[in-house]
């Protein structure tokens, strides 16, 4: 077994570990709705006395979480808008999920990516030439349309060429208007109920115009140029 195999198994061994403790102890009941509203005013008075250590902790758990693609992300984007409040709340989970994203993209990359292009490399030049040219354009529309899970295109852009600072900077604008909207609604926990009420069909369809925005005008400018050569 190679050097580079062992770190591979290793890794993977690590990330199901922990996977595993999470679903054994039960961890996830800690990141339902319920658990968050019963227990806001007690985290937001930990908060008011030890503000960087919460959400230093309050971080470290988002990426965990994240970068595992763990159930909870929804809620814990909630917690920020219920523990901070919304503007340190929508800066605190904007730079733990992109982070988390990041290394959730940067983990496929690593154990996965070597044996996927081997496998389909003649099939994937096309989607690779593509992902060179316009994957931000479409890394963009992929983060602000919320049908697609994040932890998909966290996987399937890992197995890409794309440059890990690309993806970073891009999923942070792409899912801030997603973050907003959910930090927000956790500054107002109590009003909610159930997490299927906070993204209406309206708010979905302008994120995804919002989305295909950029790449439609791309093209029609890439249409026109080709006109005027021809």
């Amino acid at each position: 077994m190679t050097t580079a195999t062992t770190k591979k198994v290793a890794i993977l061994a690590l990330l199901l570990l922990v996977a595993g403790l999470f679903f054994y102890f039960d961890l996830g009941s800690f990141l339902s709705l319920d658990y968050l509203k019963t227990s806001q005013q007690r985290f937001q008075q930990l908060y008011q006395e030890h503000r960087l250590a919460v959400i230093a902790g309050y971080m470290a758990v988002y990426i965990v979480v994240t970068a595992l693609s763990l159930p909870g992300a929804a809620v814990m984007t909630l917690a920020g808008g219920g523990f901070f409040g919304i503007i340190t709340g929508t800066i605190v989970v904007s730079f733990a999920s992109t982070i988390g994203a990041t290394c959730a993209s940067l983990a496929a990359r690593f154990l996965l990516r070597d044996w996927v292009q081997a496998k389909f490399g003649e099939r994937l030049q096309a989607i690779n030439t593509g992902i060179e040219k316009e994957g931000a354009f479409y890394l963009f529309s992929l983060r602000l349309i919320p049908v697609f899970p994040f932890f998909v295109i966290n996987l399937l852009m890992g197995l890409t060429s794309m440059s890990m600072r690309t993806y970073f900077w891009v999923s942070q604008i792409g899912m801030l208007p997603a973050t907003i909207v959910y930090v927000n609604a956790g500054n107002e926990l109590a009003k909610i109920d159930s997490l299927g009420g906070i993204l209406s069909p309206g708010l979905i369809a302008s994120f995804a115009v919002l989305g295909l925005f950029p790449i439609t005008v791309k093209k029609i400018m890439h249409y026109y140029r080709r006109r005027r050569q021809t």
